[in-house]
């Protein structure tokens, strides 16, 4: 999850690179993710490296909730 939260940030600012400024997601962006301005080379890689680490909390959250739930429905109890 951590690469496709990465992989989906370098989208997203590409696509606010090739689209007209009315259309950027970059005010989102600077609200989601900490200390992140928009077109910037330290702007740019704190995002990825804050998206990454997003996407591996989502992960580390995720996939136990996960796997309890898919256990307790393999065995009928749900």
């Amino acid at each position: 999850m951590g690469l496709w939260s990465a992989v989906t940030f370098v989208v997203c600012v590409i696509y606010g690179l090739v689209t007209p400024q009315t259309l950027h997601m970059h005010e989102f962006l600077e609200q989601v993710l900490p200390a992140f301005k928009w077109l910037t080379w330290w702007g740019f890689l704190l995002g990825l490296v804050e998206s990454f680490l997003y996407g591996v909390y989502a992960g580390l959250v995720y996939v136990p909730i996960y796997n309890f739930l898919k256990r307790r429905w393999d065995k009928g109890q749900l």
